[in-house]
This record gives structure tokens, C-alpha cells and sequence, in this order.
């Protein structure tokens, strides 16, 4: 059998590699082509085209809407030509969203993992899914009952993230390794996984971390650079003021003080590691003029989400400006008690997300489904 598999963000990447992965192990005969990051491209699935620069955040430019109709056009003449049997569809909902239409409309089944995060805004898009989507594989504890309730057939077996978050070193390790202080409070600044947010995050960072200094506050930075990311002078000024690494996250995490979090799914590992963290929020203007008026939820990020607590500070950037970031951010630093704090709240996160094994399960179940389908229906690809 012959599976479209498409994902977009270096999250929705990692995702889709787990279970194409864990679907090889188990039935060795699948076949994957599709579109993918840095990891699916290491199972040597048949990649057509790179997911990383298909990420439109804002306004994108004429150059990379052209890129991306192109794709979304080629990809619709696969399915026109009949040369899949499924569509697995990972995260990407502004361009998987289109697919799981466009797809539906020709007969196939459609399974999407990792839901858009339609409880939070744009609702309309659960009439797209309930019509769309075969099967919807959920990882937030409450979004189960959420879809169920909108009469999309939903599936939770807990966070991929809990078999993949874990570190490795020793603090002793850690601070031999990157030539570190042990006696000397470290901050690490994670500026997020797509270029365009990177852009926005760095020069943001960059500051707070040089009002720190200039306070004569003793501390040690380091920035994270995503799997993936391009170079570009705005990591060379980056590498001026912290050491710049590109692997060790869940690493960097542990032995940090505290972290600064561009807001997505990092904030989720920070958060399963107990890793102290400010998480930040920044967005082109219109998009956070249109987010105010549409966004339904209390909070940002996925540790406040699933435990309903305020336990990260989050901090929009266009709301409360650098003053306030920076603010916000030297208090905890020097905050031992309330850092201890959001670490015995955080205990909790593992919990609510588990039990470990959930790519086991969804794979099992996935594969359940497949063979419902080859009973009930011949493949599709001649």
C-alpha cells in the first residue's frame, strides 16, 4: 500500500518520522511519498518536496506563495492520477486542510494526526474535519471530548513528546561539554523552528539579554538553533552574544536556570522536563490584531493549557513590549523559590499527557484501520 504523507513544521516533522517509523517496524510492506522535514527525510520516504520552506506565517512574498500553490497544485495531481492508496496528513493545517478537501471530494481516506488547534480559534474549520477526515489522531489530553462533541472521530493515546523528551548529560557533563560555569546562572533563549519566527525572536532576545548585562547581572546565554534552520546574519550577531548550539535541546532545557520560549511545542518539552521558562509570544501586526478579536483561550502555552494554570508567565510581545519581557525575565531569574514553584506544578505535566508508548499505540491502531479499508474497499493506485 501507498500512503501520502504530508507534514509542514519541524514539530508536525518529527511527528510524522515517530510513526512512519513505528508503521514500518510493524508492517514493513507500506510504501511513503509526500512532503517532509530534515527526520522523514532520514527514513528515506520518497520525499517530492521539502517542507521547509512551505511555512507561511503572515504575509508571505509573491515568490513563496508561488512555491507553495505549486506544491499544493502537484500534490492534487498525484491524487488526480490515483497514485496513493491513503492520505496521512501531520499538523500543516492551512495546507493539509486543503489536501484532506481535496482528497475527500476524490474517495479517499483520510487520516490526519495532530489536530489544528480549532478549540482555540478558527471554529469554522471542524466542519471541514467532520466531513474530511476518516480518523483524527488528538495529542492534548482534552481534545477527545472536544472533537467527539463536533462529531469528528477522534482517537487520544497520549504525547508522542513523552517517549522523545530526554536528556542525556549530567549537569557535570552538560557544563564540560560547552565549556560552562558551574557557579554561574544559565538562561537559554529558544527562538523557534520556522525562519520567519526566528526573524522576529533573535532581535527580541538579543536585547533582553543585553539589558541583563548591562545590570552587570552575572549569567551564561545560550541560544538553540533548530534542526534545519538556514544561516544567516542574524545567527552570526546571535553568536556574538550566546554559544549557539544546534543539537542537546532536551539538554539545554535540564540545566538551564531559565529558559526564554518562543511559543509552540517547545514549550511542551520545557515543560515535561520541569525547566523553569518565560514563554513569549510575538506576531506580525495584523496577525495579532486579527488573534486578539478570534483567539478562545486562557492561555498560550501547552504546559498552561493542559494543567489550566497560569504557571508559565506568557508574555506578547506587541501587549507588554521588551520592557516587560526583560522585566519578567531577570525577576525569575533571581526568583529560586517561584522557579521551585513552577517545577512541583510542572511534576503533573507527565500525567496528564501519558502513559508513555502513545506512537505504539496510534501506529497499532492506524494499522487496524488500514486493514478495515483493504476489506471494505479495493486500493485506489492501479
Amino acid at each position: 500500500m501507498k500512503i501520502l504523507v504530508i507534514t509542514g513544521e519541524l514539530s508536525g516533522d518529527l511527528y510524522a518520522y515517530l510513526l512512519v517509523k513505528k508503521l514500518r517496524e510493524l508492517l514493513p510492506s507500506l510504501h511513503f511519498i509526500g512532503i517532509g522535514g530534515p527526520r522523514l527525510r532520514s527514513l528515506d520516504v520518497d520525499i517530492l518536496f521539502s517542507a521547509e520552506p512551505l511555512s507561511l506565517v503572515g504575509i508571505p512574498d509573491f515568490s513563496r506563495l508561488k512555491r507553495y500553490l505549486f506544491v499544493l497544485n502537484r500534490i492534487k495531481d498525484i491524487l488526480r492520477k490515483r497514485q496513493v492508496d491513503l492520505v496521512l496528513l501531520v499538523d500543516f493545517p492551512g495546507f493539509n486542510l486543503r489536501i484532506a478537501k481535496f482528497a475527500r471530494g476524490l474517495g479517499y481516506p483520510v487520516v490526519y494526526f495532530v489536530a489544528p488547534q480549532v478549540w482555540a480559534w478558527y471554529r469554522r474549520r471542524i466542519n471541514l474535519l467532520r466531513r474530511c477526515v476518516d480518523l483524527l489522531y488528538v495529542v492534548l489530553p482534552f481534545e477527545e471530548e472536544f472533537f467527539k462533541s463536533h462529531e469528528v472521530r477522534a482517537k487520544y493515546f497520549g504525547h508522542p513528546l513523552l517517549d522523545v523528551v530526554k536528556p542525556h548529560h549530567s549537569a557535570e557533563l552538560f557544563y564540560e561539554v560547552y565549556g560552562l560555569k558551574e557557579n554561574v546562572p544559565v538562561i537559554s533563549f529558544f527562538p523557534g523552528s520556522r525562519e520567519s519566527e526566528v526573524a522576529r525572536h533573535i532581535p527580541i532576545f538579543l536585547e533582553v539579554y543585553r539589558r541583563l548585562k548591562e545590570k552587570n547581572i552575572e549569567v551564561q546565554g545560550l541560544m538553540v538553533k533548530a534542526l534545519g534552520l538556514k544561516e544567516s546574519p542574524l545567527w552570526e550577531e546571535a553568536r556574538r552574544a550566546f554559544k549557539v548550539l544546534e543539537s542537546a535541546q532536551y539538554d539545554v532545557l535540564k540545566h538551564s536556570n531559565l529558559a526564554v520560549l518562543a511559543s509552540g511545542t517547545i514549550t511542551l518539552e520545557a515543560g515535561l522536563i520541569g525547566t523553569p521558562s518565560v514563554v513569549v509570544y510575538s506576531l506580525p501586526p495584523f496577525v495579532y490584531h486579527l488573534a486578539k478579536r478570534l483567539v478562545k483561550v486562557p492561555f498560550i502555552s501547552l504546559p498552561n493549557l493542559i494543567l489550566q494554570k497560569a504557571i508559565y508567565p506568557e508574555i506578547i510581545v506587541e501587549r507588554e513590549g521588551l520592557k516587560g519581557l526583560a522585566k519578567v525575565v531577570e525577576e525569575l531569574l533571581f526568583d529560586e523559590e517561584k522557579r521551585g514553584e513552577m517545577k512541583e506544578a510542572l511534576a503533573r505535566l507527565p500525567i496528564e499527557v501519558g502513559p508513555p508508548g502513545a506512537i505504539w499505540r496510534i501506529a497499532e491502531d492506524f494499522i487496524t484501520f488500514i486493514e478495515l479499508f483493504k476489506h471494505q474497499r479495493r486500493p485506489l493506485t492501479g
